[in-house]
């Protein structure tokens, strides 16, 4: 075990990333002396900041702070993002700094504890946070390291007590093989990460190695092939619900499961992913203390969310701004039928900004599918997160394979112009790179 008592500082190169920021607040909240690296601010990084955690945003100072600590009681976290031969990684090796990857950090931490993990190509974050909710609500002694920013807490990080872990189990660069669960469920296994898996087949595989480490109960989406517990919607699964209803934005519906029946369940969240995501979460609650079955179901109907999933930014008479972490041709779709179902007979126009040249160029046919649903579409050009771009992969790559007559790349600058033109009534924005901080210039621009 690398984490004991004799490490006094942590350094995280990389900060700034949803993963990396909950296990910096993790070890800021155990009192040890937390630090850190990124190369752009941002307000996760400016919260950290407020929190008392020393960041950067200049490799130099980065490397002045790392030359003052002491190698034998400072631990260095790296995530798969930050190259390998990055100028702090390779000073960290030079100088004999004990380094880390943030998975394997995570499964250290959660190796000796009652451990809750969430994993699938989509539906982590939101499928987590509700867990975590429903823990929190039920006064369990929960920690939870989310994928995103609950916005009941504006963290990412939850510390209610040390009884039960809460933690994302990621497939990007099979982190999620560094994790040994006692419970867990598996949302979904599209096709994803090809730049690090090459094939569909190796990331099946991954999940199904997954799934053998996980101690006691796996609960899986029941349209996957994977063994275990199936949840959903079909008279085949053994966590099922039923009677569903959309009444003024909320489901309502019963879950049965087992011999136990829950009537009345409530759900605020749009969208039929959300709501399989909401049975996935009970089913885990459940099995974690099926005595407080009844306080679970009832908590649902207070959860108000996570950041940048389906959040409302702007309602007026004549315009809704919505903005949505997706980032995937299935995720698209997801958002599409969450606002056709809450926003029945109104046009809507999406704005995408794609996130990597390789996720791109990958599903490129399959994004054009998801987008064409749209009655308006506006892409962006691609953000390149951690990737060097590809040949010929770009905005225009993508958008000549969408087939419709209302389409067009645009600029971030004349974002606010064409939404003002436009005629839908609803505008959704979407990707995984920083079209979210977009959204809330626009939101800020229309509010004056």
């Amino acid at each position: 075990m690398i984490v004991n008592n004799h490490i006094s500082n942590y350094f995280f190169i990389g900060i700034g990333g949803i993963g990396m920021s909950a296990l910096a607040r993790y070890f800021n909240s155990l009192g040890k002396t937390v630090m850190g690296y990124d190369r752009t601010d941002s307000e996760l990084t400016a919260k950290l900041s407020e929190e008392g955690i020393h960041v950067v945003y200049i490799e130099e100072e980065a490397e002045e702070l790392m030359y003052a600590l002491d190698q034998k009681s400072t631990l260095l976290v790296y995530t798969p993002a930050v190259q390998i031969k990055s100028r702090l990684i390779q000073l960290a090796q030079k100088e004999k700094f004990q380094l880390i990857k943030r998975a394997a950090l995570l499964g250290e931490i959660t190796a000796s504890k009652k451990t809750l993990a969430v994993a699938g190509t989509h539906g982590k974050t939101t499928t987590s946070a509700l867990l975590t909710h429903l823990l929190k609500v039920a006064d369990e002694k929960v920690t939870a390291f989310l994928g995103g920013i609950l916005l009941s807490e504006n963290s990412n990080f939850i510390h209610q007590g040390d009884e039960v872990v809460v933690v994302e189990a990621d497939e990007f660069d099979r982190s999620f093989l560094h994790l040994h669960p006692n419970l867990a469920v598996i949302t979904s296994t599209d096709a994803d990460h090809l730049d690090i898996y090459k094939t569909e087949q190796a990331l099946e595989e991954s999940f199904e190695l997954f799934s053998t480490q996980v101690s006691e109960t796996l609960f899986v989406a029941e349209e996957l092939k994977l063994k275990g517990i199936k949840y959903g919607f079909s008279e085949l699964a053994e966590v099922q619900a039923f009677n569903i209803q959309v009444k003024k934005g909320s489901y309502y519906f019963d879950i049965v499961y087992q011999d136990m029946l829950l009537k009345g369940l409530q759900l605020k969240l749009p969208g039929k992913h959300n709501l399989a995501n909401a049975i996935a979460a009970l089913a885990l609650a459940i099995n974690f203390n099926k005595d407080k079955a009844h306080l679970y179901a009832k908590a649902l109907a207070s959860f108000s969310g996570v950041k940048r999933r389906f959040n409302y930014l702007y309602q007026s008479a004549k315009l809704t701004l919505i903005d949505d972490y997706a980032h995937h041709p299935t995720e698209i779709s997801a958002a599409h039928q969450a606002a056709r179902e809450m926003h029945p007979g109104e046009d809507v126009m999406v704005i995408f900004q794609p996130h990597l040249y390789s996720r791109t160029e990958n599903f490129a046919t399959n994004f054009a599918r998801s987008l064409q649903q749209f009655d308006e579409i506006c892409i962006l050009e691609i953000y390149p997160a951690r990737e060097d771009p590809i040949l010929g992969v770009n905005a225009q790559f993508l958008i000549d394979k969408i087939e419709h007559k209302n389409k067009k790349i645009i600029e971030k600058s004349d974002l606010l112009k064409s939404i003002k033109e436009t005629n839908c009534a609803i505008v959704l924005f979407l990707g995984a790179g920083d079209i979210g901080e977009e959204a809330i210039k626009i939101k800020e621009a229309l509010c004056v």
